[in-house]
C-alpha cells in the first residue's frame, strides 16, 4: 500500500504550516500499520488552473497526477480559509476532474479503487463543511471514502492560535487521526483484493 498527501497550505517550503503538520502525523500512522508514504506541498509546483490532464506552458499538474495515480490512498490536506478549503485545494480539485475523462477496458474511472481521506486545520470554524465538500468532490472523481475519513482541528473563532502552535497534540486530534488511517488502510487493502465490478454492462 502507497499513500500521499497533497497539502495544500498557501505557503511555498520551507515556510511552516499546519496543514502540512496534520498530513504528515496521518501520514506517520499509516507508516505504523504498514504503508509507505509521502507528503507533497502543492505550492512548490507550477500547478496551472483549468480541468484537463495538462494544461501546457510549463504545468506542473501531470507530476502530481502521476504521484496520485501511483497511490493507493490519496490524503488532501487543507486550512480554512473564510470558511472554505484553499484556494489551493479547490485547484487540486479541479485538476482531479479530469480523471472522468480516463476509464479502463470495463468503463472504471482509472480512481475507482483508489481511497481518498482528508485532514482540514484552522482557526475558525468550518471543518465539518470543508470535510463535506471535499467528500462529494472526491467521490465524483472515483474515490472511496472509508468511516471516519477526516481528521480535523479547528481553533476557537476570532482567536489566532494555529494547529502548530499547540505544546501537543490534542487527543481528540490523536484519536481522529488512528480511525482514518485505519480505516483508510482497511478500505485500500480491500479493493486491492476485491476491485469494484465492471461499469459497462455486459452485452
Amino acid at each position: 500500500m502507497r499513500a500521499l498527501s497533497l497539502v495544500c497550505t498557501l505557503h511555498a517550503s520551507p515556510a511552516s504550516s499546519s496543514s502540512h503538520l496534520l498530513a504528515e502525523q496521518v501520514m506517520a500512522q499509516f507508516r505504523d500499520l504498514g504503508a509507505d508514504g509521502e507528503v507533497v506541498r502543492v505550492a512548490d509546483f507550477d500547478v496551472r488552473p483549468g480541468v484537463e490532464l495538462d494544461m501546457g506552458q510549463g504545468d506542473q499538474g501531470p507530476q502530481l497526477r502521476a504521484k496520485v495515480m501511483g497511490a493507493d490512498i490519496l490524503l488532501i490536506a487543507t486550512p480554512i480559509w473564510l470558511g472554505h478549503a484553499s484556494s489551493v485545494c479547490q485547484r487540486v480539485l479541479e485538476r482531479l476532474d479530469a480523471a472522468l475523462s480516463e476509464n479502463d477496458d470495463e468503463g472504471r474511472l482509472l480512481t475507482y479503487n483508489k481511497v481518498a481521506a482528508v485532514a482540514v486545520v484552522g482557526n475558525e470554524d468550518g471543518a465539518h463543511k470543508v470535510s463535506a465538500d471535499l467528500f462529494q468532490a472526491l467521490n465524483d472523481v472515483g474515490f472511496s471514502l472509508a468511516p471516519g475519513a477526516v481528521t480535523y482541528w479547528a481553533g476557537e473563532a476570532q482567536q489566532g492560535t494555529d494547529y502548530q502552535d499547540l505544546d501537543a497534540t490534542p487527543d481528540s486530534v490523536a484519536s481522529t487521526t488512528h480511525t482514518l488511517a485505519v480505516n483508510t488502510l482497511h478500505l485500500a487493502r480491500q479493493l486491492a483484493r476485491n476491485p469494484y465490478p465492471p461499469s459497462l454492462k455486459a452485452a
